[in-house]
């Protein structure tokens, strides 16, 4: 026999929290209901759609407007505003966002809110390559140079790796002290970024080694997470100065590129199982040179 149910969004079955935006849910039978809000400043295509790869919401929205306002934009160009005290049903294919310096504050059901965390949960995990450098030798050039002229060799340092990202599409997403990760959305993209990063760093004050693997990991926020990353990490400190080291993933990922590489071995990696094989880049600027 059916019997009456009730819960509280005080304490949901789930929560997702991001960037301006947080929703709670909870699970009645069948039925899925959240409560959303979304902050000022939030918007659907800035906040959400690179997390998804798209650039209009897939998702159609049926809820109740308790506070704030949004304004819908469809993408054959209608739209709606939304108000407090408003029911909406909105179709898929659309960009949404706050007006306003208050909070949107919404009831969401029909499954909506399941289905975008359904979304975010899959769109998480993406297939990149990862970048990190790392300088060679940087505690005694610390030691050598002092902290002041330290800090300003590291800026200039650090200006330079994020022209060389700007130009090859890299995405920076952290420095990491002596070093930058980033990730890329190609293996080539990543590698000859790393080439021309040593490169110029060959005319710097200090010295670097570069490191590439690809591989999927998972964004957290504006951070990433996952073996790949770790595996990138070790195949840096596999080099010396001016090497671009590559994963095996990555190096038959770039077959019939015009990039050259040399076998650079097998390797434990610590904290990971087995052993891998690693290439060295053969920059080209060396073989005419050399």
């Amino acid at each position: 026999m059916p019997r009456p149910e009730g819960k509280s969004f005080s304490n949901p079955d789930g929560v997702r929290e991001m960037p301006n935006m947080y929703y709670a849910t909870v699970d009645l039978g069948e039925t899925t209901v959240g409560h959303c809000r979304f902050d000022p400043g939030w918007r659907w295509s800035v906040d959400v759609g690179p997390l998804l790869g798209r650039t209009s919401c897939p998702i159609r929205h049926i809820g109740y407007c308790i506070s704030g306002r949004a304004r819908v934009e469809m993408d054959d160009g209608q739209s709606l505003d939304i108000g407090p005290d408003t029911v909406f049903d909105v179709p898929p294919g659309h960009d949404h966002f706050v007006v306003g310096d208050e909070p949107w504050e919404t009831i969401e059901w029909g499954g909506s809110g399941q289905a975008v965390q359904a979304a975010l949960e899959e769109s998480t995990r993406v297939l990149a390559s990862v970048l990190f450098t790392d300088i060679v030798d940087s505690t005694t050039t610390l030691e050598r140079v002092g902290d002041a002229a330290w800090r300003n060799l590291l800026a200039t340092h650090n200006t330079r790796l994020r022209m060389h990202l700007n130009v090859h599409g890299g995405r920076e997403v952290k420095t990491t002290g002596d070093g930058v990760l980033a990730i890329f959305d190609s293996p080539t993209r990543a590698v000859r970024c790393a080439r021309d990063m040593a490169r110029s760093s060959r005319n710097g004050d200090v010295a670097i080694r570069v490191g590439v693997h690809t591989g999927e990991l998972e964004l957290i926020g504006d951070d990433v997470r996952g073996i790949a990353v770790h595996v990138a990490a070790r195949v840096v400190s596999l080099g010396s100065s001016d090497d671009v080291m590559v994963s095996s993933t990555t190096r038959e990922l770039l077959e019939g590129s015009d990039l050259t590489f040399a076998d650079a071995g097998t390797h434990e990696l610590k904290g990971l199982a087995g052993v891998r094989r690693v290439y060295r880049l053969v920059d080209s600027a060396d073989r005419s040179t050399g």
